[in-house]
């Protein structure tokens, strides 16, 4: 249970830390995707142990969004 508290909540932050970041529009646009793909990943991991089905496959599309979004700042 602990483990799964703290998947949930380093998710939590994590996607704040993403969305500061966007929004401020400070160059830190790379970073902020790399936060986005990580928080997917940790709420993935705790709606998958959650049995959350519809949060995780909301973080699909998150992650997929954190790919793309690197992947164009490379381009």
């Amino acid at each position: 249970m602990k483990s799964a508290k703290f998947l949930e909540w380093a998710g939590v932050v994590t996607a704040i830390f993403y969305s500061m970041l966007i929004a401020l529009n400070i160059g830190a646009e790379f970073l902020g995707f790399a936060l986005l793909l990580t928080s997917s990943i940790l709420i993935g991991i705790w709606a998958k142990i959650g049995a959350h089905r519809g949060i995780l496959f909301l973080q699909f599309f998150y992650a997929t969004a954190g790919v793309i979004g690197m992947v164009r700042w490379f381009n």
